[in-house]
């Protein structure tokens, strides 16, 4: 007995043991109850068992054929899971995909790159939800998340996007007015921006002493504190003050001339990851798939995602 000689006898089998005949085996088979019969003869003399006790009104399955059973269920459901992969792999993605995202995030790079998702998979629609609290995908109705730090969860899969570091920034308007401090002990005659983490608890910053020790200095007379790393960096641009944020949120305004870059030397960077989560189940869909790699494609593309921390010494001031 070859393969799929195997499988159409289990076929067989399986469905004359729920019908509890023939008949309603062949019926739901769309073949012949001779056909049925035959099927099931060849797999007991495969195996050298007999599974069915046959009389003219009932099929009772023997001591063998339950243990058979069991496992030929096992087996079917493990053939029609693979086969449902494959066609789910080929089809074309469709349907809504539900993305939630940090504010800052999600709106500076996120937003930007959905367009050119729509673009290659018009079937689909997306709905984003700018939130920066950590929801629970699978309670939620999620398909994925974009989220900061390490957030361990055995039910995820978590595809890292990036990896960033902190860097103290101002205007050069703003270092003109008030000079370039040299030291971190001159951060106390200076105006301090400093952010709010959900939750209350305010950003400290950090600076590495030549013998490696770590010092941390308190913000606790910051004359403006945000909720919002984007809008940071913002007011560090306006000329507000002195600001720690992201690289990813300072690059551009590096680049243009907005801000410079502020005590590289003693200023503690820090390693920030930023992952794209998603139920593990979840990628059989094809939308999932299609815009979870779409994605991390599209993030290793930006380049203030990015930015190697040698690459900001041309900014210092």
């Amino acid at each position: 007995m070859d393969s799929s000689q195997r499988v159409r006898a289990i076929l067989s089998f399986v469905n004359a043991a729920d019908a509890g005949s023939f008949a309603g085996a062949a019926r739901a088979l769309g073949i012949s109850s001779a056909a049925v019969s035959k099927n099931i003869a060849g797999l007991e003399k495969a195996l050298g068992v007999r599974l069915m006790n046959r009389t003219t009104r009932t099929l009772n399955l023997t001591e063998e054929g339950s243990a058979f059973l069991r496992q030929a269920r096992i087996a079917l459901e493990a053939l029609e899971a693979a086969t449902d992969a494959v066609i789910a792999h080929r089809a074309a993605p469709a349907g809504k995909v539900r993305i939630s995202t940090s504010v800052g995030f999600g709106r500076e790079q996120l937003a930007p790159i959905l367009p050119g998702l729509l673009e290659k998979y018009p079937e689909l629609a997306v709905e984003v939800d700018f939130d920066d609290r950590v929801v629970d995908l699978v309670q939620d109705g999620y398909d994925m998340a974009l989220r900061g730090g390490r957030i361990t969860d055995s039910s995820l899969v978590s595809r890292p996007v990036c990896q960033f570091n902190l860097v103290l920034v101002a205007s050069p308007d703003y270092l003109a007015r008030y000079g370039v401090p040299r030291t971190p002990e001159e951060l106390a005659r200076h105006r301090l921006l400093t952010r709010r983490f959900l939750g209350g608890r305010v950003s400290l910053w950090n600076f590495q002493a030549l013998d490696g020790s770590i010092t941390t200095l308190d913000c606790e007379n910051a004359v403006m504190t945000l909720s919002s790393p984007e809008t940071l960096a913002q007011s560090a641009v306006a000329g507000a003050g002195i600001a720690e944020v992201g690289t990813h949120h300072a690059w551009n305004h590096l680049r243009a001339g907005r801000l410079m870059v502020l005590l590289m030397d003693a200023h503690h960077p820090g390693s920030f990851e930023m992952t794209l989560q998603y139920p593990h189940r979840a990628l059989v869909a094809p939308r999932v798939r299609a815009t979870v790699e779409y994605l991390l494609e599209a993030f290793a593309q930006l380049e203030e995602l990015h930015v190697p921390l040698s690459a900001l010494r041309q900014y210092e001031a």
